[in-house]
This record gives structure tokens, sequence and C-alpha cells, in this order.
């Protein structure tokens, strides 16, 4: 069985991105989404984000460093639960603006998590 790394979509009318068959039981936990380093967006397991990123965005309360990751990670990050009947999910406007995403959009796995980015996006 071959694992899916990569997958290209377009949105429907109403953002909402359609996950591949193969994934969904990954996302099964819920939905999380969040603007990247760069100009493109996380997609990460419910259960991914609880148990990894969380315990990562704990830190000193005057850590600059530690200030500066919640607020890029927090701002704007949602939370959903994947359609089950259809595997999508519905991505905010503020989210697609912030990453460039018109309709096309590209999905690539990053270890635990996703980067979502227009097609035309600098690898």
């Amino acid at each position: 069985m071959s694992t899916v790394d990569y997958f290209e979509r377009k949105l429907d009318d109403k953002r909402r991105l359609t996950i591949p068959s193969e994934l969904r039981d990954e996302f099964s936990s819920g939905v999380v989404l969040t603007r990247g380093f760069g100009n493109y967006l996380h997609l990460y397991p419910q259960n991914v984000w609880d148990n990894e990123v969380e315990p990562e965005l704990v830190g000193n309360i005057l850590d600059e460093r530690v200030a500066d990751v919640n607020v890029r990670f927090r701002r704007g990050k949602t939370s959903a639960s994947l359609d089950i009947k259809q595997g999508r999910v519905t991505i905010e406007q503020h989210l697609l603006d912030f990453a460039g995403i018109d309709r096309d959009l590209v999905a690539v796995r990053a270890g635990a998590y996703w980067r979502v980015m227009s097609p035309d996006a600098p690898d």
C-alpha cells in the first residue's frame, strides 16, 4: 500500500477542500488549519495538533521567540470536523488570502502535517 504524500485539488464554491479518501482516517480526529512559516498553510490532524504542536507552544511567558511562534500559529487558526460523507473541510477566506490561494491548491506532506499552498508558490 502506497502512502499519499502529495495531492492537488480545486476548492469548491464554498471554499471546501476535499481530502483524498486514502487520507480521511488520518483526519478522523478533526482538522486544524493555521498560517505556516511562509506564504502557505499548515494542515494538521487534530490529534497531531493536540499531542505534538500544543506542547511545543508552551514555554517561558517572557520568551519572545515562544510568543512569536504562538502568534504565528494561533492567528487565524481554525479547527473543524471533517465532513465524513464527502471528506471535506472549509478553509476560511483569510487563510486563503494569506497563502495566496485562489481556487487551485497543492498539499505536500511535511512529516506529521501538510503544507497547503498555491500551485504557483515557490518550493
